[in-house]
């Protein structure tokens, strides 16, 4: 990955403690311990990664169908949200363990970059959705004439 000199900002450090509060809300442990709180009763696993054009997203969905999520994009902020349905209650039965996770979840991830939400691309295929999200480029400095007037 080629590393670019940056201008200072004084707001960079602000923009990554944001990152960094992102992440720990986001993280396993307190995910876990701060789910009680949410209406989502499972976290699907997310995978993100990036290339200089595109973000790659991959998200774990087993045992879901397609029509079982939905997927949003709003001012770089993804959003997947969706529901696992439990399968049929049995009479009869006694389950001796029940660790299969079912019911609504909710994972949104703020993107680092800004991108091309016109563009986005998703699949979903043995329980695996694919997001390609296609980054902005760059926009090139204008240089404005200076009349004399």
């Amino acid at each position: 990955m080629k590393k670019e000199i940056q201008k200072f900002s004084p707001f960079s450090e602000l923009f990554d403690l944001r990152k960094e509060i992102d992440a720990l809300f986001d993280d396993r442990f307190f995910g876990k311990m701060l789910q009680p709180y949410y209406e989502s009763n499972w976290t699907p696993s997310m995978d993100i990664s990036e290339t200089d054009k595109e973000f790659f997203v991959t998200v774990e969905l087993p045992g879901l169908k397609k029509e079982d999520i939905t997927l949003s994009i709003d001012n770089n902020v993804l959003t997947i949200e969706g529901e696992r349905k439990s399968e049929k209650e049995e009479k009869g039965k006694t389950f001796h363990r029940i660790e299969r996770s079912y019911g609504k979840f909710y994972r949104s991830v703020t993107l680092p970059k800004k991108v091309d939400e016109d563009n986005i691309k998703a699949s979903f295929k043995d329980g695996l959705l694919n997001i390609t999200i296609p980054k902005v480029e760059k926009e090139k400095v204008k240089n404005i004439e200076i009349s004399d007037k």
